[in-house]
């Protein structure tokens, strides 16, 4: 591996030792004609997903690992920074420990990027492996309205994308450190507040072997763990800072929550007024608007409560402290 490899690919894990393996295996398999290194960017776990990683590097492999000091620091967006804090290369690729990179995406990225320099990452398609669960079928239906199934220029790259390095040295990091959910999104603001593009192209780029836990559990989980608070610390990342408008005209969740707010002070207008017919009308609306729209009232109830999980989300995240993002994260070399 040269000083300054081509391509860096980091891998942010914690406790991912059933699918590391393949995760890593998969990121070399991608550079095999490419110089480049992979870097695992471990937030304290508690399994063998580190060492599962240092026997590629003990092997001769191309693979770094490095463990965030302090786990109490764990997010999504803290794992996605040491990552390319620690990353070499010229472009960078970010993939979670519970993915699959496609070994065709690295060269056909790096062709579109070459091709088009005034885009600053691209991606590709991103396949559901795990649809058991409800959160994962939704998403997955999302990806082929909407989502990684549709070719074009993008607001955020969902799942990884192929960044080019000097575009995000140009908006100060990649990723927040402080942002437990929704990193990506928040990256593609800054990028295009600054005139760069994103792009999806019609090339398979990873599986995702999601969380096999039931969807109404992994809401809950998600509230414990500060997840939910994502939508909020965005909102707050971007206030009065040049990406702000950004965020205001593409963030979703940011609108659905203040629909969420206002229908929670319609629920309880009316409770108070003692107008239990509008009340009951209130509730009914969403569930059947929302049931519609996904097509059954099991997705339907799934969504109103996610909506509402959204809501409360964005004040627990407005209100949160935080460390400035371009603070270097505290880590140790687990690798020789």
């Amino acid at each position: 591996m040269s000083a300054s490899p081509l391509v860096s690919i980091g891998i942010k894990a914690l406790n991912e030792e059933g699918h590391i393996a393949a995760a890593v295996t998969s990121a070399l398999a991608s550079l095999s004609d490419i110089d480049g290194e992979v870097v695992l960017a471990d937030s304290g776990s508690h399994d063998r997903t580190a060492a599962i990683a240092l026997e590629f590097a003990a092997r001769g492999a191309p693979v770094r690992v490095w463990q965030l000091s302090n786990p109490a620091e764990r997010c999504c967006g803290i794992g996605a920074q040491l990552a390319y804090q620690q990353a070499q290369g010229e472009f960078f690729y970010l993939l979670d420990g519970d993915m699959v990179l496609d070994p065709a995406f690295i060269s056909a990225g790096l062709a579109f990027l070459r091709d088009n320099p005034d885009y600053a990452a691209v991606g590709g398609r991103v396949i559901e492996a795990q649809t058991q669960s409800i959160e994962f079928e939704l998403r997955a239906r999302s990806d082929l309205e909407k989502g990684s199934a549709l070719a074009g220029d993008v607001d955020r790259l969902d799942c990884g994308g192929l960044y080019r390095c000097a575009a995000i040295r140009s908006v100060g990091y990649f990723a927040d450190r402080n942002l437990h959910a929704f990193e990506e999104f928040e990256l593609g603001a800054r990028l295009r507040a600054q005139g760069w593009k994103l792009a999806r192209i019609d090339q398979l780029a990873v599986h995702h072997y999601g969380h096999a836990v039931g969807g109404y559990r992994l809401m809950l989980k998600r509230l414990r763990s500060g997840y939910a608070g994502g939508p909020g610390e965005v909102v707050r990342a971007g206030l009065r800072r040049r990406h702000q408008s950004q965020i205001v005209r593409n963030f979703s969740q940011l609108r659905n929550g203040i629909a969420v707010w206002a229908w929670w002070i319609c629920l309880l207008a009316s409770m108070l007024c003692g107008q239990w017919g509008l009340f009951a009308g209130l509730l009914a609306v969403p569930i059947a608007f929302l049931s519609w729209r996904r097509g059954g009232l099991r997705l339907g109830l799934y969504s109103l409560a996610t909506w509402n999980v959204n809501a409360i989300g964005l004040i627990q995240g407005m209100v949160r402290a935080r460390t400035a993002p371009t603070q270097p994260i505290a880590a140790k070399a687990l690798h020789p």
